[in-house]
């Protein structure tokens, strides 16, 4: 039973494990996209003025950059505290997991989207429409992945008490639902999907409610 316990420990740090890796690939390409601006010479010398304003510039890679950061360090760190939660694994909830994480690698291009055209008014809801689409996409595979591991504590502690259980449910849910919200906010208004999107990033860096388990576990 012990030798079970131990085997089934060792499997899902091998799955966090991978996982913090795609995590931490995904999160090194976003400084990809922010490169050394080209400048003018003047006998050989340059002019700080023109570096100054070419650096102010690329504004929107600055935001792009440290947006898709939060939003990755986010859900890194969320995935770190819910896998604190999970006791077992088996094939669907790798596959689901690796269904997440392809989200997760895939953030770095509509980042790049955003960072080149998010200054075109044109091109401006579209830009936010990708971007909300995979943060959508995100959210709705960790529900996936939640939905199908806590049922009947099917990977979970048995110890978790099933209110808190409830209570991550309800929160998981109500983010899939907030986050498509934003999808649909954007194809109607570009700028308000970005803002809500950017809002509901920000209100996601709130520290996750403490595990509560059975008495007398």
């Amino acid at each position: 039973m012990q030798k079970s316990r131990a085997s089934a420990e060792s499997d899902t740090q091998r799955i966090e494990a991978f996982s913090d890796g795609v995590f931490a690939i995904a999160i090194t390409l976003l400084i990809l996209e922010i490169r050394v601006p080209q400048l003018n010479s003047t006998e050989g010398t340059t002019n700080t003025l023109s570096l100054a304003s070419a650096l102010f510039v690329l504004w929107p890679s600055y935001f792009a950059y440290i947006f898709s950061f939060v939003v990755i360090g986010i859900f890194w760190v969320n995935h770190h505290y819910v896998f604190q939660l999970y006791e077992r694994s088996d094939q669907v909830f790798k596959l689901f997991n690796l269904l997440f994480l392809m989200c997760i690698s895939f953030l770095p291009f509509p980042t790049a989207v955003v960072a080149r055209c998010i200054t075109d008014a044109q091109q401006l809801q579209t830009v936010v429409v990708l971007y909300a689409l995979v943060l959508f996409l995100s959210v709705l595979t960790w529900l996936l992945i939640w939905l199908y591991a806590s049922r009947n504590h099917r990977l979970l502690n048995r110890n978790l008490d099933g209110r808190f259980i409830a209570y991550l449910t309800r929160m998981y849910i109500l983010t899939s639902v907030l986050y498509f919200l934003a999808l649909v906010l954007s194809l109607w208004n570009g700028i308000a999907g970005l803002v809500l999107c950017v809002g509901l990033t920000l209100l996601y860096t709130l520290p996750p409610k403490k595990p509560v388990y059975r008495s007398g576990a």
